[in-house]
């Protein structure tokens, strides 16, 4: 498990963890949780926040009052029972996993605040993704968060093309009742320690999407999961050493950066929430 860190800002910093095993993942990031609620309380410490990007090695998780009914198939992949929100769900190579441990506290953010900044980000960057992906056909694809439902899921218009007056409409102003829930691309999950807190949010970028097919994922029986690659042209493995620029290239590693600049830009009040959608 390799772990490489970065400083994103004063108050900010972001650790990268490859081919992770769930449990230590955990054990670390409780650990480190707890080390920063002592450091405030005997020394009123402000520590930097951090976010954990996680490459994880393949795992079933099952959130703290998960059931194990939606566990549908027994397979070679653990099942590990973990103390974050939620049903269970999936973690493996080609997803990207970002853990947020965050003093919400000093960030003056509630739960619901840290809930809507993770949707909002995820959304940002998974509609910049599809807008500038040229689809050579009139279905207009954007990514929402549901009010119902934590996550973001992906949605059709298929009325898009007529709409000409409304093309430089923002994204997600429109309601979501014209269009039609294709699936699920974002899971969120978080855990709250005295004002802190850990877990955070998984997207399907491109992973092998068939290891759903053994959960009802975050307790959904019939619930579509999807990933990027199947809508935008990611960048392939064998594709990693070309000679094009990174930065003209739709990969793994340029969409975790866009979205932790997002994060980054939130994490230090330069963007600020939407309001949320109508139910």
């Amino acid at each position: 498990m390799q772990n490489n860190t970065q400083q994103l800002n004063d108050t900010l910093i972001s650790k990268s963890l490859a081919a992770a095993d769930y449990v230590p993942t955990l054990d670390a990031m409780l650990a480190r949780t707890l080390a920063r609620i002592d450091l405030k309380k005997q020394q009123g410490l402000r520590t930097p926040d951090e976010l954990w990007i996680v490459d994880h090695n393949d795992v079933y998780t099952l959130g703290q009052a998960g059931k194990e009914e939606h566990i549908l198939q027994r397979t070679n992949t653990p099942i590990i029972k973990t103390d974050r929100g939620g049903q269970v769900t999936w973690h493996g190579h080609g997803q990207l996993v970002i853990y947020w441990l965050f003093d919400l506290n000093s960030l003056g953010w509630s739960v619901r605040n840290l809930v809507s900044h993770a949707e909002q980000a995820i959304e940002d960057v998974i509609n910049d993704c599809l807008q500038n992906s040229s689809p050579s056909d009139p279905t207009t694809i954007s990514a929402h968060a549901r009010r119902d439902a934590p996550g973001v899921y992906l949605y059709a218009d298929t009325s898009a093309a007529d709409d000409s007056d409304d093309a430089d409409a923002p994204v997600n102003s429109t309601s979501l009742d014209d269009k039609i829930m294709l699936g699920k691309m974002a899971s969120l999950g978080f855990k709250i320690k005295h004002g802190f807190s850990y877990h955070g949010i998984a997207i399907n970028l491109n992973c092998d999407l068939s290891a759903f097919n053994a959960i009802n994922p975050c307790g959904y029986a019939g619930m579509q999961m999807l990933r990027l690659s199947d809508f935008v042209d990611m960048q392939k493995e064998s594709e990693a050493h070309t000679t094009q620029p990174i930065s003209d290239l739709l990969s793994y590693e340029v969409v975790t950066q866009k979205l932790i600049d997002n994060i980054a830009k939130r994490h230090a009040g330069l963007i600020e929430l939407r309001a949320l959608a109508p139910k």
